[in-house]
């Protein structure tokens, strides 16, 4: 198992250039698939017994606080973050990827760098030096549309949004988003790991029994996929702000995984709008005639639907899917999940 060390600057927002000591961490079997319920569980009291400050992240992922442990055991963080790995390995027979800094945002932006099996820390004293050069979209809340507005008035690098006038930022984006994203951009996230807090995003996957070419079956996959992470999301009174599609598909050196995710329009649980948006996900991955053992979706970026702002829809035909659907979660939640589906997925 590999270590693998960021290289970053020497200047940095004081608030963000500390110690790193929050740990984001992706776990893969070793067949490349996510832990089962029962693994992840295990996973999760694994970073317990080092630290109380872990935050689940359903179904392959975690944050923890391990500040107060790399005290009590006498180690850096790399040195924890290798217990992690090799305990996982021996225990649960699962790998996993780590990105340590100084906050949960800094973690899951290091966590993309680190290839399984590996850490990737950004350094005390290296904040500025490890966001200079990622792209706008790369820190928190900045979806497509800010993105390439920023682009725009050439703040294409978090390096750039850094180093404009916080007033200047403010005017682009408004008061508040503007505040955050010069916070953001300077490495500062007042956010904490919450033990047991609500899941941050839900996910579900459909592996084939043979490795599939068809592009309507692996279709009818997604939608099967969008229309369980939908009814679970409104039972349960949430919405989501993105959808991530991830598909594993064999090439010549075994199988690979390839995962995007886009942000929706506004927050939501309607199943349509989830379809539609893994449908163009799963276009733009273009694997033409690839041969796809697995899809998964991850409804990311959860939050309560009463306090999702909704743009008032003029169309009948939104409206009118909208109470059928009401109807049909009814039915369901009465019923059983298979009473009412899409005639697609019944056939």
């Amino acid at each position: 198992m590999s270590e693998e060390h960021g290289t970053a600057g020497e200047h940095g927002s004081p608030a963000a250039d500390g110690r790193p000591g929050i740990l984001c961490l992706r776990f893969r079997r070793i067949d490349g698939g996510p832990p089962d319920a029962a693994g992840y569980a295990g996973l999760l009291a694994l970073l317990g017994s080092l630290t109380p400050l872990v935050e689940a992240a359903p179904p392959d992922g975690a944050l923890a606080d391990v500040r107060g442990a790399l005290r009590y055991f006498g180690r850096d963080v790399q040195g924890l973050a290798s217990v992690i790995r090799v305990r996982a390995l021996a225990l649960h027979g699962v790998d996993c990827a780590i990105g340590a800094a100084q906050n949960p945002m800094l973690a899951r932006m290091a966590l993309r760098r680190a290839a399984p099996g590996t850490t990737f820390v950004v350094p005390e004293g290296g904040v500025a030096g490890f966001l200079a050069d990622r792209p706008a979209a790369a820190l928190d809340g900045v979806g497509p549309a800010t993105a390439r507005t920023l682009c725009g008035y050439g703040l294409d690098s978090v390096g750039r949004i850094a180093a404009a006038p916080l007033a200047t930022l403010q005017r682009i984006t408004g008061a508040r988003a503007g505040r955050e994203l010069w916070e953001r951009a300077h490495g500062i996230d007042r956010s904490a790991v919450v033990p047991n807090a609500a899941a941050r995003a839900v996910a579900a996957e459909r592996t084939f029994p043979r490795d599939e070419l068809d592009r309507e079956r692996q279709r009818g996959a997604l939608m099967s996929l969008t229309e369980e992470l939908g009814a679970r999301m409104r039972g349960e009174g949430q919405v989501c702000r993105s959808l991530a599609v991830s598909v594993r598909y064999a090439d010549r050196t075994g199988y690979a995984t390839l995962t995007r995710s886009r942000t929706l329009r506004e927050p939501t649980a309607h199943s349509a709008e989830l379809t539609a948006l893994a449908y163009r996900i799963h276009d733009s991955f273009a694997l033409q005639r690839a041969r796809v053992r697995g899809i998964g979706v991850r409804a990311e970026g959860l939050g309560e639907a009463e306090r999702a702002a909704r743009q008032l829809s003029l169309d009948p035909v939104d409206e009118r899917a909208r109470r059928i659907e009401a109807v049909a979660d009814r039915l369901r939640e009465r019923f059983g999940p298979r009473a009412v589906m899409p005639g697609r997925l019944a056939a």
